[in-house]
């Protein structure tokens, strides 16, 4: 008998790239709203600001190092670099349009055509 698991396709949820994928997704949340989300106080004090940041970032850790152990065992760092670099567009461009209304502009989404080229001939060869 067919292990059920293998006829739902739950196994694909289990692989490597896609522990990976959503690992750094989440890093790269936390990691964006630490970087960027002060922003949106231009009045409170800077050393408070840092030390938000910092505690978000914390969570950002506890994240990407699972996210880049597990990634390490199919893919070399380049190749992770890489990914992560794509992942923190996307996340970043949901993120500033939510918090700061930003919206893509023509030459954005050149730039990002590049980095999409860039993951391409990073897996390709």
């Amino acid at each position: 008998m067919q292990d059920i698991s293998n006829l739902t396709g739950i196994n694909t949820l289990s692989t490597p790239l896609v522990k990976t994928v959503v690992l750094l997704t989440v890093s790269n949340i936390f990691m964006t709203i630490a970087w960027y989300g002060h922003l949106k106080d231009k009045n409170a004090p800077l050393v408070s600001l840092i030390v938000i940041s910092w505690s978000v970032a914390l969570f950002e850790y506890s994240f990407q190092v699972p996210a880049n152990r597990i990634g390490a065992q199919t893919f070399s760092p380049m190749q992770l670099k890489i990914m992560q670099e794509c992942i923190t567009l996307i996340v970043f461009t949901v993120i500033a349009y939510f918090l700061f209304g930003e919206t893509l502009k023509w030459n954005n989404l050149v730039s990002y055509a590049f980095v999409i080229g860039a993951v391409f001939f990073s897996f390709a060869f």
